[in-house]
């Protein structure tokens, strides 16, 4: 047959499987045999939706040049379920549409794939949901869409929305994963108020599930962890689920904060049983050394045991076992008791003038710290030669701030051109701040240097970690000549360049004047412009962590990872030098591979991205 030869077959009838054949022009001449298979489910499941196309071969078969996939599902039925022919007529003669030459052929064969796009996402949740509807099961589900159970699954979790949230993923306007997020709301009306402020906006799953349940948490929660679901759940206390990111919800925080107290209490009973004097808990996740300090405590330490000479031999090889990961379960028990030996106890009288704080830290692990001794306990504990008394300050002098006069100033810079860079997005704010200045009503405070003071926003470490908005470090340009220029003649240059300009620049100049020098003006200010300390300064080794002491920055490093001072990480931070702990913190500020390799949680890494020193909060 040549080509633009014209055939008296109709354009579709049906043919004997047996006569159709694969066409040299198909695209799809190799498909994986599982592809074969689901498709195969899919039509004896749904039937044969679309026909194929194909030409004859002038031997009396057909070659399928659109339809390749369809034709192995169907040679695949007929050779494992021979039966289904007797049942559907589709199966053994299927209907093909005939091209008139092999030019038409050969488009057809490039277009039908060219043209294939998947269903969009809403158009499967609707479709899944429907047969569901109407009696299908998720696995019925799969068959006739050739996909697998889990994703049908995760497709029906989605079929349940309220229909604007599904129209607006047809419409693109939110994406599917913002669409998942909606799943664990049921307050339909809360929903459709989110929907609305998600429409067109790259918000995250986590602002947009804060938004849906402001007030739920998550069970993977200190507190969670701590009580456990069961005693949440025995409290009348309510569950749901995520399915998408396989996590459940606690929506009841005042029951699981009531549950929390009760059990924290319960622990703290438990250890004032025990001989101390007093046992108190903390809601806090770690307790840093300076709140101890600030509450004039002083600390008692266990009296060492001593182990006897076979004890010391036997500790040495059980040691030596351990280094090489050759020891069993009993001699890691064993090595456990010898070092809890040498480890030591509280004495009865220790415990009779100490006592013990109970918390829980971040990984929902209950934590003490143990032979406190409060300070109007301190005399009798002197008297009972537990401790000594101070021979460098009495009680009643503050401590030392470990942040320096000129650190502090550098600070302060900071934070002043924190608040100039939030402002330089709110023109009229700072419009308002100077009108309110020029009214007289602030007496001999000022907003604003509107006399050209220098307003200082730049650290002695100048541009280190520090970045604030160009328009507020681009020097105005000043005239070659100032002494002789042509106002008149610049300032009708000026006035031409439009409004937008005028106010560009008046924006601009304003926000580098602007001090304020009023708390609680400043905090009101920095609420409305949103003053982010952390959006432009990020603290480093050159510009902080060297600045301050090594136990500063011990703590610091404790706080931040929630660890115990006797924690090996604590512990091998201490030891390293002042320099390489500041350039360490630097990492853990600035390195995300440095977060990845210490195991920051999501709640650590916040933490992080939150701190400022004091003053600066």
């Amino acid at each position: 047959m040549t080509k633009h030869q014209t055939i008296d077959t109709p354009a579709a009838s049906r043919f004997a499987l047996d006569t159709l054949s694969l066409s040299p022009m198909n695209p799809r001449q190799h498909v994986p045999e599982d592809e074969v298979a689901e498709l195969a489910e899919s039509i004896k499941t749904a039937g044969l939706i679309q026909n194929m196309a194909g030409i004859e071969d002038g031997q009396g078969g057909i070659q399928i040049v659109a339809g390749g996939r369809r034709l192995r599902a169907l040679q695949y039925l007929a050779q494992h379920y021979p039966e289904l022919g007797g049942q559907n007529p589709d199966l053994t003669h299927p209907m093909v549409k005939i091209a008139p030459d092999e030019t038409t052929a050969q488009a057809w064969a490039v277009a039908e794939n060219a043209a294939r796009r998947n269903l969009h996402p809403a158009d499967e949740i609707r479709a899944y949901g429907k047969m569901e509807r109407s009696g299908s099961t998720p696995a019925v589900i799969a068959r006739a869409f050739a996909v697998t159970e889990k994703h049908v699954y995760r497709r029906l979790a989605l079929a349940n929305l309220p229909g604007p949230v599904i129209d607006a993923l047809a419409a693109n306007e939110i994406s599917l994963g913002m669409a998942a997020c909606f799943t664990i709301s049921t307050d339909e009306k809360r929903s459709l108020e989110v929907l609305d402020e998600c429409r067109g906006r790259n918000l995250s799953d986590y602002q947009i599930k804060r938004a849906l349940k402001p007030e739920s948490i998550r069970d993977t929660d200190r507190r969670a962890v701590f009580v456990g679901l069961e005693a949440y759940e025995a409290e009348g206390g309510r569950i749901s689920g995520d399915l998408f990111a396989d996590e459940t919800l606690l929506d009841d925080p005042d029951i699981l904060d009531a549950v929390f107290t009760a059990k924290l209490d319960e622990a703290a009973k438990e250890r004032a049983a025990e001989g101390w004097k007093w046992a108190e808990t903390t809601a806090d996740s770690y307790i840093p050394y300076y709140q101890l300090d600030d509450a004039k405590m002083a600390r008692l330490y266990r009296e060492e045991g001593v182990l006897s000479p076979e004890q010391v031999e036997r500790y040495d090889e059980l040691m030596e076992l351990s280094d090489r990961d050759a020891t069993d379960e009993a001699g890691d028990d064993e090595l456990l008791a010898l070092q809890a030996i040498l480890d030591g106890t509280f004495s009865d009288e220790q415990r009779a003038h100490s006592g013990v704080i109970v918390y829980v830290d971040q990984r929902g692990t209950l934590q003490t710290i143990e032979g406190l001794v409060k300070k109007e306990d301190k005399a009798a504990a002197i008297e009972a030669g537990l401790i000594q008394p101070s021979r460098h300050s009495t009680d009643d002098e503050a401590p030392k701030s470990p942040i320096s006069a000129k650190l502090a100033d550098d600070l302060a810079r900071v934070a002043t051109g924190a608040r100039q860079h939030a402002m330089m997005r709110d023109p009229d704010l700072i419009l308002a701040l100077l009108s309110y200045q020029l009214t007289g009503k602030m007496g001999y405070r000022r907003a604003l240097g509107i006399r050209e003071d220098d307003v200082p926003n730049l650290p002695t470490t100048e541009a280190e970690g520090y970045t604030l908005d160009k328009r507020l470090t681009t020097p105005a340009q000043r005239p070659a000549d100032p002494f002789n220029s042509d106002l008149a003649k610049g300032f009708r240059a000026f006035r031409k360049k439009g409004a937008d300009h005028v106010m560009a620049e008046l924006t601009r100049h304003l926000a580098a004047l602007v001090s304020v020098g009023d708390e609680k003006l400043g905090a009101l200010v920095d609420k409305e412009a949103g003053t982010d300390v952390r959006e432009v300064w990020t603290p480093t080794a050159a510009n902080f962590f060297s600045r301050v002491g090594g136990p500063y920055l011990n703590a610091l490093w404790c706080e931040l990872l929630d660890l115990s001072e006797d924690d090996p990480t604590a512990t091998s931070f201490a030891k390293l030098k002042k320099g390489e702990k500041a350039d360490r913190l630097e990492k853990l500020f600035g390195d995300a591979e440095t977060r990845e390799a210490f195991g920051v949680t999501e709640a650590q890494a916040e933490r992080i991205a939150k701190w400022l020193p004091e003053g600066m909060a």
